[in-house]
This record gives structure tokens, sequence and C-alpha cells, in this order.
């Protein structure tokens, strides 16, 4: 396996735009799990946002998304890897 850089993309969240930067693995694997929600890839990003902002401290949103996707990746019987 080889390593990606993180990839810079923004997105648009409640209806601001904002950049989120990750490794080109956790894209696919967000993409898989917005198609596997039935959601646009935005409404998956803002639902993760929402889940974030309830934990005291809330981490920042690229560090919610790799966490929201390594406890959903055995759940969905697929993630990053499979």
């Amino acid at each position: 396996m080889g390593f990606g850089v993180p990839t810079k993309r923004s997105v648009t969240i409640a209806g601001h735009e904002t950049s989120i930067s990750l490794e080109p693995t956790f894209w696919t694997a967000l993409e898989a799990a917005a198609v596997e929600r039935g959601l646009p890839l935005n409404a998956l990003i803002a639902g993760i946002d929402v889940e974030r902002l309830d934990s005291a401290p809330p981490p920042n949103l690229t560090s919610a998304i790799r966490q929201w996707l390594f406890a959903h990746a055995g759940s969905s019987g697929g993630g990053a890897d499979g």
C-alpha cells in the first residue's frame, strides 16, 4: 500500500464553505459511506460535524471525520480497506 498526502477539498456545511484535508484513503472511505447511506457527501460531513460538537472539547472536523470512519468501518462491513 502506498501512502498518500492529504488532499484539500471544499465542502459546504450549513451554508458555509470550509476546507477539509484528508488522505485519499479517507476520502474514498467517506465517499463510500455517503453512497452506502444514500447521502450526498456534504450531508454526511455535516452530520459528522453535528456529532463532533457534542464532544467536550470537540475535535477539529478532520479529526472527527477520521474517528467517525474508524468507528463505522466495522459496522458497515467495508471501511477503508474493504
